[in-house]
């Protein structure tokens, strides 16, 4: 039997987008966490895995992946359900799917990435949020949203009326932002509102969030 194996850090997106894409696709894994303030990442063994240092690292067998968005697609095409294996089959279906994970990746992270930076980590490590930051990336992030609205008034989901990793790759942001103030940025957008709810409700999704929230006490 194939061991796969994840290693990273339960603070890392990166690596919660992977765990949560395992989970979805309900692989059986290894998970292996490390000390990276002390920058283990950035020593062997494991830079021998991610050549860059840089989490999460995935193994099925012999592969290695270093990029977690790769990862995410090759877990989906490995999908084991019937549903999902017939939207990986269809080129333009699976075309479609592939220019919403890169939507996620061009256009939602970076300034949901800024906005948990201001209103998540800088709060939780004692230092004030830049406010002006914060301004500028809420107003990149609704236009984001504004076209996400749009899409979803024709499609269930982002890249099809099916949940793909299209639509799991925004969960770890998600998660984080609906904690603080940007949260009214998704609950005015009806579609995108109902979109959250049902994103987050996932019971893969619910499983990864109880892992994290365990790992804080």
């Amino acid at each position: 039997m194939t061991v796969r194996k994840a290693y990273g850090t339960l603070s890392s997106p990166a690596t919660i987008r992977v765990l949560a894409s395992l989970q979805e696709y309900e692989f059986e894994y290894e998970f292996a966490t490390g000390d990276m303030k002390a920058g283990e990442h950035k020593k062997e063994p494991f830079i021998s895995l991610s050549p860059f240092g840089e989490v999460p690292v995935f193994q099925d067998g012999d592969l290695t992946l270093f990029d977690a968005w790769t990862m995410m697609r090759f877990i989906s095409h490995c999908a084991v359900k019937p549903e999902k294996e017939m939207v990986f089959m269809d080129p333009k279906k699976q075309g479609i799917v592939a220019v919403w994970i890169d939507v996620a990746d061009h256009q939602f992270e970076p300034p949901a990435s800024k906005l948990r930076k201001e209103l998540v980590e800088k709060p939780m490590n004692g230092l004030a949020s830049d406010e002006d930051a914060v301004a500028e990336e809420e107003v990149k992030l609704a236009k984001v949203l504004d076209v996400y609205e749009e899409r979803l008034t024709e499609s269930k989901y982002l890249g099809a009326e099916i949940f793909t990793v299209a639509d799991l790759s925004h969960l770890p942001y998600l998660y984080c932002l609906m904690g603080t103030p940007a949260k009214r940025l998704f609950e005015t957008r009806p579609h995108v509102s109902a979109w959250c709810a049902d994103i987050m409700s996932r019971p893969a999704w619910t499983q990864v969030v109880d892992m994290m929230e365990k790992s804080q006490v």
